[in-house]
């Protein structure tokens, strides 16, 4: 059973939060537990976006009327705001991108390029997302270096032994997820980032899942470049964001050529332009750029640290809840409070897929497959996996009616419980 509190479980059957997200508010009877693959949007990130187009519609940096100086501010606006929120100390370190994925592609490319030579090594873990494991393998193969793995111990914790087994004088960079999007673990950067600085290597973190879930502080955890999407905590998709030290920025060379990233162009050379705008070929999505702006707010409006806290408690209950049923298997740690707004699980004897299908005949929506983890689910000897992730819009009952929800799964298979 739950191990909450009367008040801890009065507090997460309260919610406050669903009505500002209209989604939700139209689909009273759906549950939606898919929140680490992407986040519901609120509406003043929904009114934010139409209101850039309505109010301020023009291509930012490229003019010298008032609709254009609007949209060039707002955009300095978002990135002021960004670098306060994961602890930045500038908005020129913050790189706006498509997504988490292409600001690693990015980071692979460019610093990769910069510091790699044959016979160094890149460190990773085999907790990463594929978009912070095959960019690092193309790297390395394009530069001769070799990619080298993490492993977590058997309660799931990459240990000092195996960081002092694995970071070494050959190692460059090591690129590491903060929070799991298959474990729900929380990965201890610091430790991490301290033993690469050691030995000089760069720390790059994959903060796709815990930005949106953590108070990050670039400087308190002691990386070089971080990157996460809008999507997943609440903005628009099609909004990443790479935040990098500015004398690292400045030193990678491009990623992508075009309009926008270049301060003066001959016939036979170019001259970029200073960062961020030297990694921002063409036009950005201005307008969603805006609505993370809003985004921020929204999150802070809310206290940012109570919903966090909220979080926790529903992964805990989640968990707890999903451990109570004897046909389930938790994948990843046994205590509860180890998972933060991810849990992975199985039904014995039933696919996954089949699991994801039954559950959304009740209008509950978890994930099915390899959650693009592929090298961890093959170390951890699962093919595939259920995953329920919670966010602070999600409730109690929720978690509940995924309960009842597996509870059929195993009749339709099996008969009874």
């Amino acid at each position: 059973m739950p191990s909450l509190d009367a008040q801890e479980l009065a507090a997460i059957a309260d919610n406050p939060y669903r009505a500002d997200f209209p989604l939700l508010a139209d689909n009273p009877d759906l549950v939606f537990l898919d929140s680490a693959a992407t986040a519901q949007r609120p509406a003043m990130v929904l009114d934010a976006q139409r209101r850039f187009y309505e109010t301020m519609n023009a291509n930012p940096l490229r003019g010298l009327y008032g609709l254009s100086v609007a949209a060039t501010q707002a955009i300095a606006d978002a990135r002021a705001h960004i670098a306060r929120f994961i602890g930045a100390e500038d908005g020129d370190e913050v790189v706006f991108t498509r997504n988490a994925s292409e600001s690693l592609n990015l980071v692979a490319s460019s610093l990769g390029g910069l510091v790699l030579t044959p016979g160094d090594e890149v460190a990773v873990t085999i907790m990463e997302h594929h978009s912070n494991v095959i960019p690092w393998q193309q790297a390395c193969a394009r530069t001769g270096a070799h990619l080298v793995y993490l492993r977590p111990n058997e309660d799931f914790v990459i240990t000092p032994d195996e960081l002092d087994r694995k970071i070494g004088p050959r190692t460059k960079i090591v690129a590491v997820t903060q929070l799991s999007n298959v474990l729900g673990t929380e990965v201890d950067v610091a430790t991490i980032a301290a033993r690469a600085h050691g030995v000089g290597a760069k720390v790059v973190v994959d903060g796709a899942q815990s930005v949106p879930h953590l108070r990050v502080d670039v400087r308190a955890m002691g990386c070089d470049l971080l990157a996460f999407s809008a999507h997943k905590m609440g903005g628009p998709m099609g909004v990443g964001v790479l935040w990098g030290h500015k004398d690292l920025l400045d030193a990678m060379p491009p990623f992508l050529t075009g309009g926008e990233m270049i301060d003066s162009v001959t016939e036979t050379d170019a001259v970029w332009a200073p960062v961020p705008q030297k990694f921002e070929a063409g036009t950005q999505d201005a307008a969603g750029i805006y609505a993370t702006d809003a985004c921020l707010t929204y999150l802070e409006e809310h206290d940012f640290a109570a919903l966090e806290r909220r979080e926790r408690l529903l992964a805990r209950y989640l968990t707890e809840r999903l451990a109570d049923l004897p046909f389930v298997d938790i994948i990843g740690p046994a205590a509860p409070e180890r998972h933060l707004a991810v849990t992975s699980f199985n039904v014995r004897s039933v696919h996954p897929h089949d699991v994801a299908s039954i559950l959304d005949m009740s209008h509950v929506c978890v994930r099915a497959g390899h959650h693009c983890a592929e090298p961890l689910l093959r170390w951890l000897d699962v093919s595939s996996t259920c995953r329920a992730s919670v966010a602070f819009y999600n409730d109690a009952s929720d978690i509940d009616r995924l309960v009842a929800g597996l509870n059929q799964v195993w009749q339709v298979f099996h008969g009874s419980n």
